[in-house]
């Protein structure tokens, strides 16, 4: 691995542990075991580390969110296995991470908005096209207004003061939300198939 990139991933590391906000540049050296020389050899600052490390963050969960989409049987399916990917990735993150990227460094944080706005939503139309053509969606849902709401939804669930990190766990939250919007979607032949990836019986 290239020093460029093995700075960028020990970063990594410590801002999904600690947080941003609490790393220092002296930390990431320490961490590397490198010279924090070596580090400005390759990054002014620690701002120019955290937006390299969005954009390149967005880049990587493009394609595994693209390949989830292609390599899915229906809509359900979609979204159960976004829900696992989502899973593996808070799982990891430090609850401060998403609060210190929109105070502290703003550009990152339009970079993250511009991946949900332009990827995720358009995503989130198209597979709820898809799932209508499948029988899995109602076929009265505006998608355009859908996508927006789910938008809104993963927005809300990284606010702090509408869940607070000492009382909601990040992928508690995000979990719960694209649950509960995928029940609001679907039909009823969906839910027989959301309940078959549950392992859940009901009566109807």
């Amino acid at each position: 691995m290239e020093t460029k990139d093995r700075i960028l991933k020990g970063a990594e590391e410590l801002f999904f542990k600690y947080g941003i906000k609490s790393i220092t540049m002296d930390d990431i050296a320490k961490h590397l075991g490198i010279s924090k020389k070596t580090i400005y050899q390759f990054y002014s600052d620690k701002n120019e580390v955290v937006e390299t490390l969005m954009s390149s963050l967005t880049k990587t969960n493009e394609c595994v969110f693209q390949k989830i989409a292609d390599d899915s049987a229906n809509v359900i399916e979609e979204v159960f296995e976004m829900m696992k990917h989502m899973g593996a990735l808070f799982s990891q993150m430090n609850p401060n991470l998403f609060y210190d990227l929109q105070k502290y460094h703003p550009d990152s944080w339009k970079l993250f908005n511009k991946f949900k706005e332009d990827f995720i939503e358009r995503m989130v139309e198209d597979s709820v096209k898809r799932g209508v053509a499948q029988g899995l969606v109602r076929a009265d849902i505006n998608t355009k207004i859908i996508a927006r709401l789910r938008m809104e939804e993963v927005e809300m669930g990284f606010n702090p003061q509408v869940f607070p990190p000492d009382k909601f766990k990040i992928i508690d939250v995000q979990l719960a939300l694209l649950d509960h919007f995928l029940h609001g979607i679907c039909t009823l032949k969906g839910h027989k198939l959301i309940n078959k990836y549950k392992q859940v019986t009901e009566e109807e």
